[in-house]
């Protein structure tokens, strides 16, 4: 889980006293006592099995779906020139290499391509 910064400045006694006060005064949420803290139970006992696996169940993450795609992410080392070639085009100078790898296949007619990169 990633863990998240907290930089926020201390408050000074006087804030806390009012934050304090305004616990104190709201009626529809009272601060809770010792013994409703100890009469408290984990919510896997209280909640009917189907709730709890329902609540509890894990998220995927929420990142956008990714396409289905025959790319896969590598690493290779390249000679500094074919990469400064490449760079200077600008953007989508991955694309480009890959490109011209795909164009080297044809040229030397290999079957590995198949018919839709083609």
């Amino acid at each position: 889980m990633k863990r998240v910064k907290h930089d926020l400045p201390p408050i000074s006694d006087e804030e806390e006293a009012r934050i304090q006060a305004g616990i104190a005064q709201d009626p529809d949420n009272p601060e809770l006592t010792q013994g409703e803290i100890a009469a408290m139970r984990p919510a896997a006992e209280v909640l009917p099995p189907e709730l709890y696996a329902a609540l509890t169940k894990r998220q995927p993450d929420r990142a956008a779906p990714q396409a289905a795609s025959a790319e896969e992410q590598v690493a290779i080392h390249l000679d500094r020139a074919v990469l400064d070639h490449f760079r200077a085009a600008g953007p989508g100078w991955e694309s480009r290499i890959n490109e011209t790898l795909k164009r080297a296949i044809r040229a030397e007619r290999s079957p590995a391509l198949s018919a839709e990169d083609r």
